[in-house]
């Protein structure tokens, strides 16, 4: 068996026959060459390193059909690059580009890519045009490659599905369900559901992996009819189900924690559209397919499924995309939306920040390989790193961002279920996603606990005084004690209150309205959940929301818009056109708004500034109040005319209005600061929901820059010198001109 030789600081490198100076490099190429030789049956005579083909480009390693062609000097059949990283180190497409392109110009059969983390292997479809790429899930041995028939055959057993071909077996599974139990779109997505949670559960443990294979699935069983079920009759007859039904009871045991089913949940279709559904997806394995690939596929699917009537809680990926780029968050940050719909948000979060894990890991890596000589110093410090960064272990970086950071509430079960898979699909991080209220608290959603929101929350309806905090909204005994274990604060922040709610007004519940200050001032869903994600930030928090474009600019809602000015800063506000969201199925004109909750300095300067307005603006009026004041009560006394007096009531009414309107005037000049304005008429989608130009592209990258200059996120200073272009008519039509405060105003606009 080769094996790799290390002497001291040298490696044997056996194409060449001689010892180089030992790198990191080096070695994850050598063990590379062991594994094609001992695991793949290729001779060291089929294989070169470092070899320049055609006069074009050197590659790493070459593989050529046998030792002749190598000789000849004939294009070799595998060409193949080796990346040294971490091995949490996920390879990217930017990794293996230049080495893709190349082989597809020599007309390669095979190139890969490999890593300490994993191999990614591609096909060169030769007689397409253009050439078609196609990753499959394993390296063809040497004999294999000597037959062209015998790859053809391989390909087609070892082929990993591409988003395209994901999405269409999604959707095959979908019209089986449609056709053969006649249900609606909705309720065949959440049986499609029910069987992918089955499916992963199953993958999870190996020995159940091929379950999803009709001739195991029915010779499992046969051994369940003859020895487990009859005893399940005599010990747990709630369990004695069909097999099918028994699957999925074993599943929902298994997602128990994550609250995603019901207890009363079944399968709800028949078994031969259930065979059929294990039919399609045994050919596949969900753990083989990238995190990209059956993300995206799995969005598409749900963007198809759920178009007409729940195409509300879909927000189109290049305004997810831009709200996340805007607000940056890094590792540690906890995140949430509190209306999370499919958990568009949270993923894109979740996979910048992930990003931002490996750019960093990459960088310590090169930073440890050019400041140390020892090659065994080296060595160590990666293996500390990849211990460290372990996905599995409870203190990796990874670890913690898919545990600690990510949360999300949705009150519609279907949805809350659809983000759970969602997030799975895109690497997980679904535990923090819940199925209840999000006005109210759960788990470790509570107040002033996050440093980013994001959320586009349900436009146009309104809370009604009857809708009360009751019984179900408080967690079970198992989840409170769960919460509390995890969230030390948790039962005086959140159970307590919560109760406090249930046994308001002799146990009828404490109505949801009465709950928030905005309750009394307006009953609409987007008002209450403007102060519920304020709420929930920490001080100094920053949010991005999607709003109907007349929230900031209605005059019926000016006490919401001082409130608002009263708890954070409107740093940015986006309007898009309508277009972007008819193809979700909603009609509202919508604008993007970016806020940053006032830090505990902030509010205090604030607060401040507000009894110091109040004073001067009291005392500027005070002789003219007192004097109508008098006049009041004297014509009262005197019981004259009905006329005069309300003269005086009206004089009395407008001095108050006055008055307050030169307090908040007073107010926006002393605690100053710029709000950057934008309009943008392309988004990226159009109305039927085709991609198009996106002006929110440089629009990001203005803003961005804006951030940079004046340190936006980490704190704001009174004045800034950056000065895009001003335009004062569209800075009303968007905000009112009563809220705009008297200092220029930043204005960025993409012609």
């Amino acid at each position: 068996m080769l094996q790799v030789k290390i002497d001291k600081n040298k490696i044997f490198l056996p194409l060449k026959n001689n010892w180089i100076i030992f790198t990191l490099e080096e070695k994850v190429r050598q063990e590379f060459i062991c594994r094609l030789v001992n695991s793949y049956g290729y001779q060291l005579t089929q294989l070169g390193q470092d070899v320049e083909i055609k006069n074009k480009q050197k590659v790493d390693i070459a593989i050529w059909r046998s030792e002749q062609e190598k000789i000849e000097n004939y294009i070799p059949a595998i060409i193949i690059t080796v990346k040294c990283s971490a091995e949490h180190i996920r390879i990217k497409e930017s990794d293996y580009a230049n080495v893709r392109d190349f082989a597809s110009a020599i007309n390669a059969d095979f190139f890969i890519v490999v890593n300490s983390k994993e191999t990614k292997i591609f096909h060169i479809q030769k007689d397409s045009t253009p050439q078609k790429i196609e990753r499959i899930r394993g390296i063809p041995n040497a004999e294999i490659i000597l037959d062209d028939k015998k790859i053809e055959k391989y390909i087609e057993e070892n082929k990993v599905f591409s988003r395209d071909e994901f999405s269409k077996l999604l959707t095959r599974c979908h019209n089986i369900i449609r056709n053969n139990d006649k249900l609606s779109p909705e309720a065949a997505f959440d049986e499609i559901s029910k069987i992918l949670f089955m499916k992963i559960m199953f993958e999870r443990d190996l020995k159940g992996e091929m379950i999803f294979s009709k001739s195991k699935f029915h010779s499992d069983e046969e051994n369940y009819e003859k020895f487990i079920r009859p005893e399940l009759k005599k010990t747990a007859s709630f369990l004695d189900k069909d097999y099918m039904q028994y699957l999925f009871e074993k599943t929902k045991e298994n997602f128990e924690k994550d609250d995603i089913f019901e207890k009363g949940d079944q399968i709800r279709i028949k078994r031969n559209s259930f065979e059929m559904i294990v039919g399609e997806l045994e050919i596949f394995n969900l753990s083989d397919i990238s995190d990209d690939v059956k993300g995206i596929a799995f969005e598409q699917f749900l963007g198809k499924t759920f178009r007409g009537e729940l195409g509300q809680f879909f927000t189109p990926r290049t305004i997810v995309n831009f709200m996340v780029n805007i607000l940056d968050p890094q590792e540690g940050e906890i995140i949430c939306d509190p209306c999370c719909g499919s958990g568009g948000f949270l993923i894109t979060a979740f996979e910048h920040i992930r990003d931002k894990i490996d750019e960093d890991i990459r960088s310590q890596i090169k930073f440890i390989k050019e400041s140390r000589n020892n090659i065994e110093d080296i060595q160590n410090a990666i293996n500390k790193i990849n211990v460290e960064f372990d996905v599995k272990k409870s203190q990796s970086r990874y670890y913690k961002l898919s545990h600690d950071c990510i949360f999300g509430i949705d009150a519609n079960p279907r949805m809350a279920r659809t983000a759970k898979m969602n997030m799975i699909m895109h690497g997980d991080g679904h535990g923090g996603v819940h199925h209840h209220d999000g006005l109210l608290d759960v788990n470790g959603i509570y107040r002033n606990r996050f440093d980013v929101i994001l959320t586009n929350p349900p436009f146009g309806a309104r809370i009604e005084k009857s809708q009360v905090v009751s019984e179900t909204d408080l967690p079970t005994d198992e989840q409170a004690k769960r919460y509390i274990e995890n969230y030390p604060n948790y039962e005086k922040e959140v159970l307590i209150p919560l109760k406090n709610y249930v046994a308001y007004n002799k146990g009828k519940g404490k109505p949801i309205l009465d709950i928030y200050q905005t309750g009394s001032m307006s009953t609409l869903t987007e008002v209450l959940f403007i102060e519920r994600c304020l709420d929930l930030l920490k001080p100094g928090g920053r949010m991005g929301i999607v709003l109907p474009e007349g929230v900031l600019n209605n005059s019926n809602l000016q006490k919401i818009r001082e409130f608002v000015e009263s708890k954070a800063k409107i740093l940015l506000v986006v309007s898009i056109p309508q277009d972007v969201f008819i193809a979700s199925g909603a009609t509202v004109k919508p604008s993007l708004l970016f806020f940053k909750k006032f830090t505990e300095n902030e509010n205090e300067q604030y607060t401040k500034i507000v009894k110091e307005s109040e004073a001067t603006i009291n005392k500027k009026y005070e002789f003219e109040l007192t004097n109508i004041a008098q006049q009041i009560a004297l014509n009262s006394k005197n019981a004259i005319d009905d006329s005069t007096k309300k003269t005086l009531k009206a004089m009395q009414k407008g001095i108050k209005t006055k008055i307050e309107y030169e307090i908040r005037t007073l107010t926006k000049k002393e605690f100053d600061y710029q709000i950057a304005i934008a309009k943008v008429e392309k988004a990226g989608i159009s109305s039927t929901g085709q991609e198009i130009e996106n002006e929110l592209i440089p629009l990001e990258k203005e803003f961005r820059e804006y951030c940079n200059t004046v340190s936006l996120w980490s704190g704001i200073s009174q004045k800034y010198e950056y000065q895009i272009s001003d335009n004062n008519q569209i800075l009303r039509q968007l905000i009112g001109k009563n809220t705009i405060p008297n200092s220029e105003k930043i204005y960025i606009e993409i012609e």
